[in-house]
């Protein structure tokens, strides 16, 4: 009689097992994961020895400004220096306080000028230093081309912040170089708002 083996072979087993050893799917994905986990342990070791290295700064730091002696405080101005400041401040206001600020005034009248009225001469006149009633003075001679113009031009002065009591001192027919009707005027008016 012949001995017959019952048991399965294991040869599709062996086979799979090889395969598995031998694929290079397998084995470059475990490659790569290896890889990877040795980088991400080689970062982490990296930070975290900047960051013991910053700590250590840090405490040295610490240490130095807790070995730092605080400065004695200031001695007080003596009263002389003292009196001489606020005799400079107080200067210095009344002076300020007199001052006119031509460049805002200015400003805000081209602003306000029309288009079809030209200046042919602008002056002010500032207030006098000291004095408590002095009021600086503000006067345009000028063309335009219409009386609706300097009436145009006498509205819009009036909306100047710094100007008060614009008035109308002069307004006549005239020619011009080229042959022209035009309207010369004058206007007068006061500047308020010394000190701003």
């Amino acid at each position: 009689m012949r001995a017959v083996n019952l048991l399965p072979k294991d040869d599709r087993r062996q086979r799979g097992a090889e395969a598995r050893r031998n694929n290079p799917v397998l084995i470059g994905a475990v490659a790569g994961t290896v890889l990877v986990t040795a980088i991400l342990c080689a970062w982490f070791l990296t930070a975290s020895a900047g960051v013991a290295d910053n700590q250590r700064r840090r405490d040295a730091a610490q240490s130095e400004l807790a070995a730092t002696p605080v400065p004695p405080p200031t001695t007080p101005q003596s009263s002389a220096l003292e009196q001489e400041k606020g005799g400079r401040v107080t200067a210095l206001s009344a002076v300020l306080g007199g001052r006119l600020a031509w460049d805002r005034l200015l400003r805000e009248f081209a602003l306000v000028l029309p288009d079809d009225v030209w200046l042919t001469s602008l002056s002010a006149t500032a207030p006098t230093p000291g004095a408590a009633t002095s009021t600086a003075g503000f006067t345009i001679n000028g063309r335009t081309y219409s009386q609706d113009g300097v009436a145009r031009l006498l509205a819009r002065l009036a909306l100047v912040p710094h100007l008060s009591t614009v008035q109308l001192q002069h307004s006549s027919a005239a020619t011009s170089d080229t042959g022209r009707k035009v309207v010369e005027f004058t206007i007068n008016a006061t500047v308020k708002g010394v000190g701003a």
